[in-house]
């Protein structure tokens, strides 16, 4: 596996920020976070970074689905220090997008997060409407 962009690893390039507590029953054998735990903190990360976006989806009677999630574990994770994940948007299409995410534990990536949404209605796919496009614009990765 390639190791990420150098700006991947930067807490700055990501608008939305969120910290997650760590658990006990999060370590493994090893005395590490789990990667389950780990990909579990993406996923609320996610989930808070969508609202943030605004409108649910069910408002539009649209679902929100994921294609494609893959995570790269950076270095170890440890409890009980929390874990802060920087959320953006990495890609718009017409009718999906890629979620960008990086969790960083005392100021030190640990690892990322690309995750590829599709929104869904009784039809089938939907195009993104503007007004959540407008709010993606809003929230993309800071590359420069």
């Amino acid at each position: 596996m390639a190791k990420p962009d150098p700006w991947r690893l930067e807490i700055d390039r990501y608008p939305f920020i969120t910290t997650a507590e760590t658990r006990f029953r999060d370590l493994d054998i090893m005395g590490h976070i789990n990667n389950v735990a780990l990909a579990a903190i993406f996923e609320t990360a996610r989930v808070r970074f969508h609202r943030h976006l605004g409108r649910h989806p069910h408002d539009q009677g649209v679902r929100w689905l994921i294609a494609s999630l893959h995570v790269e574990y950076l270095q170890e994770a440890h409890f009980p220090d929390e874990i802060t994940v920087g959320s953006a948007i990495g890609h718009i299409g017409n009718t999906s997008w890629t979620v960008y995410a990086a969790a960083f534990q005392n100021g030190e990536c640990v690892a990322t997060c690309d995750c590829v949404v599709v929104t869904h209605g009784p039809g089938g796919r939907r195009r993104i409407d503007d007004t959540l496009r407008a709010a993606m614009e809003t929230n993309a990765i800071r590359r420069d």
